[in-house]
């Protein structure tokens, strides 16, 4: 604490309003009937921006004029300079906010862009960003490969990656800041290349029909297309391959998330260091047609514990953004969320979790050249080149039964010699006589469910919105998921791509939204 003596927070009331339509919840005897309609996007009323904010009542003047009075007192009693220690908070969050999202990663520090980007009036939002890793140093960010695809198989994951990949090829026009350097993210074109094996080849060859519909440019390679074109790789085992022809490659992660960090500074964005530890709510109880009492709840303050310190600011609120990754779902459970009767909505969890992914940096001189694509094998290992200098990158998915612990961040380097290695050379004979220079270890934030993002807010913990679970392709779809999230909080339905598939009521309904395209 430092001899701080820090002053109480104003508490004025959060002005809130439950719209809640009893009818949907009557007619059917089945439970999941009659909560599907309340669990609808279109049932929720849209948030005018005017309506985010919280009101500020007389006791803040009142006491910050006490305060005044007192300072003055102490001041005319002491010898010399001014003494203001009462104030002296600048390392504290703001004591309230109109949206607070909780993650500073790329996908929190989008949805604020947009939040920003898409208000009525300037400075209507009050928006802080929360990250508890000022350093990013296990931040799933900046441990990625970077890689953007259009080659999903759902079109809804199609259409984001369509957004993002206009969004980072106009970085500029969304990202620039006056009298800074223009933003570069060294994007590389070299596209993905997806092989198939006999069993899965149908499975390939319908991805991309539908990846064309949606108006992605990838075709489809034979066998003796792909030695004709990439005359280095060994097509043993390959019966068809995908290739995108544009908008896929890789880019530098760290530049996108300090161009965001930049650009929300000079938009009024807040951050703080800090960990959610605690949210303050309200609740609302109703009851079925089935006797059975749902409690819909309101986020009004929400608790952040200073880094390295047991003090905590508590920050008023009228929206929290949960995009807090990997640890996403322990904020959840802050919440309440999934703390109910097993069965029940109040008791479904976030199935988010942390799932720890190695990538490992070789050297082949002999490698493939410069025109390499994102190569994702048949046997679930992927590489790419990296930089000038012969250096590649790459990793491998394990299975279930293979999962590291995620408790830490520490390298399998036998992972790489029994699992990826011998892969590697198979497909790529050059890799025989590779090098490993260097390897680390992120996390991703793993649906369990359907590894498919989560997005849009929670049933019952009103105001929630989520922003998470995208299992390894969160990165590129960022720019997309935070315009969803910003559309959802303001207008209250999804507009550029409807994104209600992704809506936390799926795991209620157990309605899986799989996407087969996860390595």
């Amino acid at each position: 604490m430092g001899g701080l003596v820090r002053i109480p927070p104003w508490r004025g009331k959060v002005i809130t309003k439950v719209v809640a339509e009893c009818g949907a919840l009557r007619g059917s005897g089945s439970e999941k009937l009659m909560f599907r309609r309340a669990l609808q996007l279109g049932l929720r009323p849209g948030l005018s921006f005017r309506r985010l904010g919280t009101r500020r009542g007389g006791s803040t003047l009142d006491w910050h004029g006490k305060v005044a009075e007192i300072k003055k007192k102490i001041q005319s009693a002491l010898p010399g300079d001014t003494w203001d220690p009462l104030y002296d908070t600048s390392h504290l969050p703001p004591e309230h906010a109109d949206v607070v999202v909780v993650g500073g990663g790329v996908i929190g520090l989008s949805v604020a862009y947009w939040l920003k980007k898409l208000e009525k009036k300037r400075d209507a939002i009050r928006v802080l960003v929360v990250e508890r890793d000022s350093t990013y140093s296990k931040a799933s960010t900046v441990f990625s490969v970077g890689g953007i695809r259009q080659q999903f198989s759902l079109p809804e994951n199609i259409q984001l990656s369509l957004f993002s990949a206009n969004f980072l090829r106009n970085i500029n026009e969304y990202l620039a800041v006056v009298d800074a350097p223009p933003v570069d993210l060294q994007f590389n074109p070299s596209g993905y290349l997806l092989l198939a094996s006999d069993k899965d080849a149908a499975v390939l060859e319908n991805n991309v029909k539908v990846q064309r519909q949606e108006g992605a440019k990838v075709c489809l390679m034979s066998p003796e297309h792909l030695r004709t074109k990439f005359p280095w790789i060994n097509t043993e085992g390959v019966a068809l391959a995908s290739y995108g022809m544009e908008g896929e490659g890789w880019f530098d992660p760290w530049s996108l998330l300090q161009a965001f960090r930049l650009k929300l500074q000079s938009m009024g964005v807040l951050f703080s260091q800090g960990e959610v530890t605690r949210f303050v709510t309200s609740s609302t109880s109703m009851e079925t047609s089935s006797g059975e009492k749902v409690n819909l709840k309101r986020i009004y303050e929400v608790h952040v514990k200073m880094d390295n310190s047991l003090e905590y600011q508590p920050v008023e609120c009228a929206i929290v953004i949960n995009a807090a990754g990997a640890w996403s779902g322990q904020v959840a459970e802050l919440a309440g969320i999934g703390m109910g009767p097993p069965g029940t909505l109040q008791g479904i969890k976030l199935p988010v979790e942390p799932r720890k992914r190695y990538v490992y940096v070789w050297h082949c001189p002999q490698g493939p050249g410069l025109e390499t694509p994102l190569v994702a094998d048949v046997s679930r290992v992927y590489f790419r080149r990296e930089g000038l200098g012969c250096n590649y990158l790459g990793g491998r998915s394990p299975t279930e039964e293979e999962e590291p612990d995620p408790t830490n961040l520490e390298v399998d380097h036998d992972f790489f010699q029994d699992k990826v290695w011998p892969h590697l050379a198979k497909r790529v004979p050059a890799f025989n006589n590779l090098k490993v220079q260097s390897a680390w270890a992120g996390f991703y934030d793993y649906n369990t469910f359907d590894q498919n993002g989560v997005v849009g807010p929670h049933p019952l913990v009103v105001n929630m919105y989520f922003a998470t679970g995208f299992s390894g392709h969160g990165l590129q779809h960022a720019p997309a998921v935070g315009r969803a999230v910003a559309e959802m909080v303001l207008e209250g339905h999804f507009q550029t791509i409807d994104m209600s598939p992704f809506l936390f009521s799926r795991f209620y309904l157990e309605e899986k939204f799989q996407e087969r395209n996860i390595f």
